[in-house]
């Protein structure tokens, strides 16, 4: 399979270089694999313009049998490495039955290093004179954010103060708010072929989840840190600040897929709730949005009444 272009483009707030596989921002470096690279310049060529299922397949898989679920798993995986948000996208759109199609500007990088990239102010002169108001109207935002910062905690000390010889406070009779952590779902279909359609069913239930009411739930970045690492449950929970956890394993054979999901208490590793799922995989994000729903409603009803 051939390389990449090697046309170096700024894609929304990434640099993007094809030749070394990486994408920079803010110093932040991200290594694409070489299908996520040929998948990411292909939308970029036709910036604008809708690139259908089978164009994707001719470019990025040339040479090679696939079905269009390679393209929406591999579009799933470019989408978290660009950090995009399917629902509310910024770089990548779905356009229903016919592809996809790339939103966010692009301009060319040539000759720009990675140092360059991840400040672009440095592309400017150090000397010039945008830079330097730039320069002092942050040293004045600052200046008066500790001013602020230093009046809102007098005013938390008076507060505070005073409401410890009397009453309790507001604060103290608030019911607190029910922790669940979202392990990353395991692929055990065989092969292990599935894993970006396991981790969209994970950052598709997070998601639910998190838009429950009393329900604080932790980010996507912080439960894909656990990924694949062996560690007690009550180990895991203390890390994520968390008093439930959930897990689960995605398995895809013959045009179904079954979801299996399990709810456990951080205190005591109990299994206070468990479910599986079986669907035909005719549409793999109404699937994912579908059982991700059913499970956010089943555990709201199971986490209040623990609590």
């Amino acid at each position: 399979m051939d390389r990449p272009a090697t046309t170096k483009r700024r894609v929304g707030e990434w640099y993007v270089d094809p030749d070394a596989g990486t994408m920079t921002r803010n110093g932040e470096t991200t290594r694409l694999d070489l299908r996520s690279m040929r998948l990411l310049t292909c939308l970029v060529e036709h910036g604008g313009q809708v690139v259908t299922i089978d164009e994707l397949i001719s470019h990025v898989w040339a040479g090679v049998s696939v079905s269009p679920d390679s393209v929406y798993q591999a579009i799933t995986a470019l989408r978290r490495q660009l950090g995009d948000d399917p629902r509310k996208p910024a770089y990548i759109e779905t356009v229903p039955r016919l592809g996809y199609r790339l939103i966010a500007q692009t301009t060319p990088w040539a000759g720009a290093e990675a140092g360059d990239a991840a400040d672009p102010a440095a592309e400017s002169p150090a000397g010039s004179k945008p830079v330097a108001i730039a320069r002092r109207r942050g040293t004045r935002r600052i200046a008066w954010a500790a001013l602020i910062l230093v009046v809102v905690l007098a005013l938390a000390f008076v507060v505070h103060a005073k409401l410890s010889g009397g009453t309790r406070s507001a604060a103290s009779i608030v019911k607190p708010a029910t922790t669940l952590g979202v392990l990353p779902f395991l692929d055990l279909t065989e092969g292990m072929h599935n894993e970006e359609f396991a981790d969209g069913m994970t950052e598709e239930i997070i998601d639910k989840l998190s838009k429950v009411s009393g329900l604080q739930v932790p980010s996507a970045t912080a439960s894909f840190y656990y990924k694949s690492k062996n560690l007690p449950v009550t180990d895991i929970a203390r890390g994520l600040k968390v008093s439930y956890l959930l897990d689960g394993s995605v398995r895809k054979s013959n045009g179904r897929v079954r979801i299996a999901a399990r709810l456990v208490r951080a205190d005591n590793s109990y299994v206070i709730w468990t479910n599986s799922y079986d669907r035909p995989v005719s549409d793999l994000i109404l699937v994912q949005d579908d059982i991700a729903g059913e499970v956010a409603k089943a555990l709201e009803a199971t986490v209040v009444q623990q609590n």
